[in-house]
C-alpha cells in the first residue's frame, strides 16, 4: 500500500468551519513538495472534533488538490455506523485508503477491537491503515492482535504508534511482524522523532506531522533513512531536537499549529475548540528555534 513520507496536514478551522482556501493551500503544498502520499483527516487534522459533513467535504477537498498524488483519510469514531457511513463517503470521494484507530468512550478489549476491524474491512473497496495510536485511544495492541488483524481483507498498511529504544530491538521487532504479515502490509512507523530511526530500522512508511507542513526538509529525511544514510539521518533529526522536545512537552498538534498561525498558512486560532496552539513562553522557545532552521521553509 504506502511507502515513503506519508505528511499528515491541519485541518485549519475558521468561526468553527474548514476554512478551505488555507486547506486547499496546505494540501497543494504537499503536492508540489513530491511527498509520497497524503493523510488527511488524521490526529493532526482534528477528525474526532469534525462532523461527518465537515469531514466529507475535507476528504474531497483534499483528493481534488492532491490530483493524482494518493489520499487517505481517518474513518474513526466512537459510533461504529457512523465509522461505515465516514469509510463511505471517503470511498465516494475518491481516496486511496482509510485510516481507522480503535475510537471508544469506554476502554475497549482485544476481542472487540478484532471484531470492529473485521466488520470494517469486509465494507471497504479501498485499503484500510491501522492506527495504533495509545495516547488517544487508550487502547494498546499486542504483536500478536496486530498479526491477526493484518490477515483481513483489505488491509494495507499498520501505523506503529511505538518502536523499541534501539536500532536491534526495534529491528528484531519490524523482523518479526513482518515475517507473520501479508506482504501487502506495509508498516508505517508515527511520532515524529523516533520515526527515521523506525525508517531506519526497516519501516516502509513515516506518517509525518511535521510533514504536513514542511514536506520538502522530512521528505529529504526520510529519503535519507531509507537510503540507510545514517550520519545524513542524524544531522538532519539533530536539528530538529527542539521541535522533538517541544512536541513531547505539549504534543504535536499545538505545535504545529503554532508554527503554521506564525507562518501566516493559517489563521489564529485554527484548533477546534477548546484546543489551543501553543502559547506564552514556550510560544516564544518555538519562535527561537523556528529562526535557527532556515532549511525548513
Amino acid at each position: 500500500m504506502l511507502k515513503g513520507l506519508c505528511a499528515f496536514p491541519l485541518t485549519p478551522l475558521k468561526d468553527g468551519e474548514i476554512d478551505e482556501k488555507a486547506f486547499t493551500l496546505l494540501i497543494e503544498n504537499l503536492l508540489e513538495a513530491n511527498v509520497d502520499s497524503i493523510g488527511a483527516l488524521g490526529s493532526t487534522g482534528s477528525y474526532a472534533y469534525l462532523t461527518r459533513e465537515q469531514r466529507k467535504h475535507a476528504t474531497e477537498w483534499a483528493v481534488k488538490a492532491a490530483g493524482k498524488l494518493p489520499v487517505i483519510t481517518s474513518i474513526g469514531s466512537v459510533r461504529f455506523e457512523e465509522v461505515l457511513q465516514l469509510a463511505d463517503d471517503a470511498q465516494k470521494a475518491g481516496v486511496s485508503g482509510v485510516l481507522m484507530a480503535p475510537v471508544s468512550y469506554q476502554k475497549l478489549r482485544s476481542e472487540e477491537v478484532f471484531e470492529l476491524y473485521r466488520l470494517v474491512t469486509r465494507e471497504l473497496s479501498v485499503p484500510l491503515c491501522l492506527y495504533d495510536n495509545f495516547s488517544t485511544t487508550g487502547f494498546e495492541f499486542t504483536d500478536e492482535l496486530l498479526i491477526e488483524l493484518a490477515q483481513l481483507p483489505n488491509m494495507g498498511s499498520i501505523k506503529l504508534g511505538s518502536l523499541p529504544a534501539t536500532r536491534d530491538e526495534a529491528e528484531r521487532r519490524l523482523t518479526r511482524l513482518r515475517s507473520a504479515i501479508p506482504s501487502t502490509v506495509t508498516l508505517g512507523i508515527s511520532g515524529d522523532a523516533q520515526s527515521p530511526r523506525g525508517l531506519l530500522a526497516g519501516c516502509d512508511v513515516w506518517y509525518s506531522v511535521l510533514g504536513g507542513l514542511f514536506p520538502r526538509y522530512t521528505r529529504r529525511l526520510a529519503r535519507a533513512a531509507m537510503a540507510g544514510d545514517e550520519a545524513l539521518v542524524n544531522r538532519l533529526s539533530q536539528k530538529l531536537d527542539p521541535l522533538w522536545a517541544l512536541f513531547a512537552r505539549h504534543g504535536s498538534l499545538r505545535v504545529v499549529a503554532a508554527m503554521a498561525e506564525m507562518q501566516g498558512k493559517v489563521q489564529a486560532p485554527c484548533l477546534p475548540k477548546p484546543l489551543n496552539a501553543l502559547q506564552g513562553t514556550e510560544r516564544a522557545l518555538l519562535q527561537q528555534a523556528l529562526q535557527t532552521l532556515d532549511e525548513l521553509s
